[in-house]
């Protein structure tokens, strides 16, 4: 195998998914890039490991494995669907800006019970942390 190429177990490795994900993504067109050697196994370029990338951080993201195909498949027809694609971009944005939202408040509730309990550590009388209590 020539030294440009990766094989699978290297590439994912590389960016630091497993052999399964990768193996999954290549067969389902997330990495249109790929390659097979002459014992047709997949062997990864350059391009290829940034369309892995890619998706990774995309899955990262939020995306889902369909709208990451409707993704790909966008940017594979180039120029003409960047309209298309920043749509995707933003409506994942303000999705991830509403989790975080939703995360911000997990977090405020958390601190709030999280004071509670370091003043019930000294109270040795009853357990008004119980919820039973409240």
């Amino acid at each position: 195998m020539r030294s440009d190429f990766l094989e699978i177990k290297n590439a994912a490795k590389k960016v630091g998914l497993n052999e399964n994900t990768v193996r999954y993504y290549s067969d389902n067109g997330l990495v249109p890039s790929v390659k097979r050697d002459k014992n047709n196994h997949r062997i990864f370029d350059q391009e290829a490991i940034n369309w892995l990338m890619g998706d990774k951080r995309m899955r990262e993201a939020g995306m889902s494995i369909d709208n990451l195909k409707k993704y790909v498949d966008l940017c594979l027809k180039g120029q003409s669907t960047i309209k298309e694609r920043y749509q995707i971009i933003e409506n994942l944005k303000v999705q991830a800006q509403r989790q975080l939202q939703e995360a911000q408040k997990r977090v405020q509730y958390l601190s709030k019970k999280s004071d509670i309990y370091k003043k019930g550590l000294n109270n040795k009388n009853e357990d008004i942390l119980n919820p039973k209590k409240w």
